[in-house]
């Protein structure tokens, strides 16, 4: 934004004639660039924060920098004609602007009731990027790369509406250096009757804590869908990238993370930008002042920027709202062991429909090596496998490599899964509980 400056004839006229320091210098701040655009996304990211650190809707008295990129920011949602004039663009929901809602989850398959979808929602995409932050414990297996399968158990189905507490994150008594020092800014410019700065900084400290006292009045909330009674449980796999997600709990469970939405509940508000065209008239001294407590402030919210906000999310979502679901993570060697030891842990009655979804791939030697597993898997016997397995007539010697090799991953996943503390679900392929020890496939 171009301001132009003023001719000396419209410069500052004290009421009084009371010198400041620094009166008698001809050099002038650029406070007006300063004070609108310096410090901006720091200033928006600590305003971000309000909704979700304990006691921060009350700390906001002290003048910030920013406010024109705050004005730009905000007025997007505002139901403000006037805002809609000076900051023109697309409406966006409060949840979306402040980041607490809107970004897209990765792909989830159902195992019982068959539903696809291609892309979930906001609490998907956070369990997902949980899970991957997740150490996992190792199942050996042939060289290749590794795919991480998380199992997350949900053992319980939130309210239809949850209001999550707000998180303690930071000493709310860190607030005090920016308040501190803007009230002393504002004192020192009153003490040299500098009002123009006096009532600059001032309105900065109103404008800044009123935001934030109106901002922080809205709730956040959680909202999923209540599915039907006597809904199947909602089982499903979540693939993020080359990792597997393995949802188990009831339907409403699994529905709370992959249709679960955020949203924010609080009245429009307008902010300040006056100053941007009030401060260079300003003694030299008052604009010094005023700098200095932009400084402290901007100083401040970079220490609050710095919170990982993401993470807070996900304590929230995990711990408020999925109430500490039990989340366990495994890494195997290759997609085909990975996907093998998803089928044994969520052991659906139709796995045929899942292993596709999860390995499409559809030549000879792999649909010989799907009808074998998914077989045993419908016989409830044991993954192990001899020669007479893969080395078949009919089948080039390339073709039978390959054939054994993925025989191994298979029997790779089936023992990992036996030796693992986890066992089957409960009251599906009790067989597979009661084989006998894991064997390797033996040698050439």
């Amino acid at each position: 934004m171009y301001l132009p400056a003023l001719p000396p004839s419209l410069g500052r006229r004290s009421l009084l004639d009371t010198p400041t320091p620094l009166d008698q210098s001809s050099f002038r701040l650029d406070t007006s660039g300063v004070s609108g655009f310096f410090g901006g996304d720091e200033a928006i990211h600590a305003m971000a924060t309000v909704h979700i650190y304990r006691a921060r809707r009350w700390l906001g008295w002290y003048n910030t920098p920013g406010s024109y990129q705050i004005a730009k920011r905000y007025g997007l949602v505002a139901r403000s004609t006037l805002f809609h004039g000076l900051f023109p663009g697309v409406r966006t929901d409060p949840a979306r602007l402040f980041e607490l809602d809107g970004w897209q989850g990765p792909r989830f398959q159902a195992v019982n009731s068959g539903t696809l979808m291609y892309s979930t929602g906001h609490s998907a995409s956070i369990l997902a990027k949980e899970c991957v932050s997740v150490e996992g414990k190792p199942i050996h297996g042939r060289e290749g790369t590794v795919v991480g399968v998380t199992i997350v158990k949900l053992h319980k189905v939130p309210d239809k509406i949850v209001y999550p507490k707000r998180i303690l994150a930071y000493s709310p008594f860190l607030a005090i250096i920016p308040i501190f020092s803007s009230l002393a800014a504002c004192v020192a410019c009153g003490v040299y009757r500098d009002w123009f700065s006096f009532s600059l900084i001032l309105w900065g400290i109103l404008s800044n804590g009123i935001s934030c006292l109106v901002i922080g009045s809205g709730s956040l909330c959680f909202t999923h869908h209540i599915p039907a009674a006597g809904s199947p449980p909602g089982d499903g796999v979540l693939t993020p990238g080359k990792d597997f997600i393995l949802l188990q709990g009831e339907e409403g469970a699994v529905n709370s993370v992959t249709l679960g939405k955020f949203s924010l509940e609080f009245p429009s508000n307008h902010y300040f930008v006056a100053q941007l065209f009030l401060i260079p008239q300003g003694s030299l001294f008052g604009q010094i002042m005023f700098i200095a407590s932009l400084g402290v402030s901007w100083v401040y919210n970079m220490c609050l920027s710095a919170f990982d906000r993401e993470s807070i999310q996900r304590r929230i979502l995990l711990n408020e709202v999925l109430e500490k679901p039990l989340v366990t993570k495994y890494t195997l060697t290759t997609r085909t062991a990975a996907a093998v030891f998803a089928l044994l842990v969520l052991s659906p009655e139709d796995p045929c429909n899942l292993l596709n979804a999860l390995l499409p791939n559809d030549t000879k030697v792999w649909r010989k090596w799907k009808e074998s597993i998914l077989q045993r898997l419908l016989l409830q016997e044991e993954l192990h496998f001899e020669e007479a397995d893969w080395n078949l007539e009919g089948y080039s010697q390339q073709e039978k490599d390959l054939l054994r090799s993925l025989y191994g991953d298979a029997q790779a996943a089936y023992n990992g899964f036996r030796s693992v503390p986890l066992g089957p679900p409960d009251g599906s392929n009790p067989t597979l509980a009661l084989a006998t020890e894991p064997k390797e496939l033996p040698k050439e």
